[in-house]
């Protein structure tokens, strides 16, 4: 179950509003609640005090975030609930050291009795820890969410002729379609490793379709993002792409091919 998939979003700005609506939230939790005997404390001084606790939340949200850059990364752009587990577990046991920094060298400095680490975790962090981790675990999942959405809108779709089988997929995982028979061949990456799958269609088909993929050959269309470099063998020109494909170019399409890539 630990390893099942978990609504992931990798873009920074939307982990940077998380931060910031996180910092607010604990400002407004400890104003509220008053835990930490604010009440003593005249509004200059909430003003002061209170939002270094949020912004020590918001420190520890952040200090997290390049692990999560590896982790996502390391599992070839997945996401699964034992990541986002360790993710919330440092990211709380980083708040503590910060927020108990704040509380002994800030708030109530040179304090003969401050409060215990062992009353401060218990009375003070897990209940500030149990209103908070809800809406911040439930704000990551709608973004997550959010952005697979996106991603899925975004896929583009090879359909397979009467009842056989298509391919939806992002256009940037898709490297070249080959014509084999009444089939095609398509190329494409799944999790960053090269997969093949044949779908009964035309090729030409698949070139009015997506007009964006680029024809080398009668028998051959290629995205053009996946472009490496030119390779001549025993005198034919072809195409380096992605993953080491290498398709041929006919003359028919040489000049074009040259054009097209010696621009880029």
């Amino acid at each position: 179950m630990l390893k099942k998939p978990f609504p992931f979003d990798p873009l920074l700005k939307h982990h940077l509003l998380i931060a910031l609506g996180l910092a607010i939230w604990i400002f407004l939790f400890l104003t509220l609640t008053e835990p930490l005997d604010t009440n003593e404390l005249d509004g200059l001084e909430k003003l002061t005090y209170l939002p270094l606790y949020g912004l020590a939340g918001a420190s520890a949200y952040l200090l997290i975030l390049p692990l999560q850059t590896f982790l996502f990364q390391k599992n070839k752009k997945s996401w699964t609930l034992w990541s986002e587990l360790l993710f919330f577990s440092l990211m709380f046991l980083f708040g503590l050291l910060l927020s108990r920094t704040i509380y002994l060298y800030v708030v109530v400095p040179g304090a003969q009795n401050p409060y215990t680490l062992y009353y401060f975790f218990t009375s003070i962090y897990l209940p500030a820890i149990a209103t908070i981790f809800p809406i911040l675990a439930i704000g990551r999942w709608a973004f997550g969410r959010y952005f697979e959405k996106k991603l899925e809108d975004q896929k583009i779709e090879i359909e397979g002729e009467g009842t056989y089988e298509g391919l939806r997929l992002q256009l940037n995982d898709l490297v070249s379609v080959k014509a084999d028979d009444n089939y095609i061949e398509v190329s494409f990456l799944n999790n960053g490793n090269l997969k093949k799958q044949l779908i009964r269609n035309k090729l030409s088909n698949v070139e009015t379709t997506i007009p964006e993929l680029f024809r080398t050959h009668r028998s051959y269309l290629i995205n053009p993002n996946h472009f490496q470099q030119f390779k001549m063998d025993s005198g034919k020109l072809n195409l380096l792409l992605s993953s080491e494909i290498i398709v041929p170019v006919s003359k028919t399409y040489a000049e074009k091919v040259k054009t097209q890539f010696q621009n880029n």
